[in-house]
């Protein structure tokens, strides 16, 4: 008999979970705080001075409307918020040119 009630509710549960993540398509991210931004700013900053030491890094020319975006891409994947392939992907899709410039970012931010 529990073994009965353990599979129904194993059951349900993993059917609720097919739901939510099919209908989910939206993620909400947390946003900084002070005292995070104070950490994540060094960093950011450190990340930007190292692509200067590549020869195949091209500078991205972000567009105005896009600076606070790129500056939250950044931090949510600097706070571990959006993995590396989040971050390239949710990049691409704004500068579908800048794979390179985008994926060493992501990995200045692992060296950092």
């Amino acid at each position: 008999m529990k073994k009965r009630v353990l599979i129904a509710l194993l059951t349900s549960l993993s059917f609720t979970a097919c739901t939510s993540v099919g209908m989910s398509t939206q993620q909400s991210y947390v946003k900084p705080t002070q005292a995070k931004m104070n950490r994540f700013s060094p960093i950011m900053k450190k990340v930007a001075l190292s692509t200067r030491e590549d020869a195949r890094y091209k500078k991205m020319d972000i567009k105005p409307q896009d600076k606070e975006w790129f500056k939250m891409l950044m931090y949510r994947l600097w706070d571990r918020q959006i993995t590396k392939t989040q971050f390239v992907t949710q990049g691409l899709s704004r500068y579908p040119k800048k794979h390179y410039e985008f994926s060493f970012i992501a990995n200045g931010f692992q060296r950092f």
